[in-house]
């Protein structure tokens, strides 16, 4: 069981081609959606008691366990952006908290001494909260962003030492660590705690960097990306997804997560909120891990 932590929103999306309006998103929402795909799932959140009955019976179909889902009165969490025309950059429209924000993570009892846990992008202190109440969990990963690197620095640099692997896009690491590098940005973070380093570079795919080794897998190339949003949180769900489904966190094993998350992370941009990513079928998954494997398979050969 992967016990999944994050924030549950709703969301209103601009981008070039699309407005989309309240539209289920948030941290948690992404991982479960992907994780549930490969292991049991078990969500910890807080919704508003407006939260709509048809994403709370979506959590019921992923969720093996959603007694740590709150309805809380007042208002769910609500976030909206605008997009520029490459579909990287955004601007931030509004940001209203609701319920979240006097979320204190609690996990149930029954579900303290499960083996995986799924730190989705959230205050880190509020991830250490979770980490607190589990029991010695085998295999923790946890992602982070800009914000909390700018203002709570003491508090993610604790985080970073109790999990066993960190997600951090490009642009992060760098900030972090001061390396232009990112081998030496990855060289860093290691330095602080965690086994893996998971650095995440857009369309440009992700690298794994270990004490025992590297890897790199390409993002699944596409002709046209509706939203990106969530993106992030779908990669690190298959991730964690494939540790548990496996029950296995050696190197291959992780090698293997980073190219289902890539995966499954190429269905949740192809449609705003989790519309494309629910209805996907396993041939379609595997159809995309066999084109993913096409792309970087090269027969050994020898310079004569």
């Amino acid at each position: 069981m992967i016990v999944v932590v994050g924030s549950i929103a709703l969301d209103s999306i601009e981008t070039p081609t699309d407005k989309a309006e309240e539209v289920l998103g948030g941290s948690a929402t992404f991982i479960c959606a992907s994780a549930s795909r490969l292991a049991p799932t078990a969500v910890i959140g807080i919704v508003g008691d407006d939260f709509p009955s048809p994403y709370r019976e979506l959590f019921q179909k992923w969720c093996f366990d959603v007694s740590g889902l709150a309805v809380s009165p007042g208002r769910t969490f609500r976030w909206g952006c605008r997009y520029h025309p490459d579909m990287i950059h955004r601007d931030t429209l509004f940001t209203e908290l609701g319920v979240f924000e006097s979320f204190s993570p609690l996990v149930p009892a029954h579900l303290r001494g499960c083996p995986y846990v799924g730190l989705g992008n959230i205050h880190p202190l509020q991830q250490m909260q979770v980490l607190d109440q589990m029991d010695h969990p085998e295999w923790v990963v946890a992602d982070t962003m800009k914000l909390w690197i700018d203002i709570a620095r003491e508090d993610l640099d604790r985080l970073i030492g109790r999990v066993n692997a960190l997600v951090i896009n490009d642009e992060e690491a760098r900030q972090l660590t001061g390396c232009i590098s990112l081998a030496a940005a990855a060289e860093h973070l290691l330095a602080m705690g965690p086994a893996a380093i998971i650095i995440k570079r857009g369309e440009h795919g992700a690298s794994l960097h270990t004490r025992d080794g590297q890897f790199y897998s390409p993002a699944f190339p596409l002709a046209s990306v509706k939203d990106t949003t969530g993106a992030g949180d779908t990669f690190l769900g298959g991730l964690v997804g494939w540790i548990a489904h496996q029950k296995n966190c050696d190197l291959e094993t992780i090698k293997q997560g980073i190219s289902i998350g890539s995966c499954l992370a190429s269905f949740t941009v192809e449609s705003s909120g989790v519309t494309r990513l629910d209805s996907i079928s396993r041939q379609e998954i595997q159809a995309r891990l066999d084109g993913l494997e096409n792309l970087v398979r090269v027969q050994p050969f020898v310079i004569d």
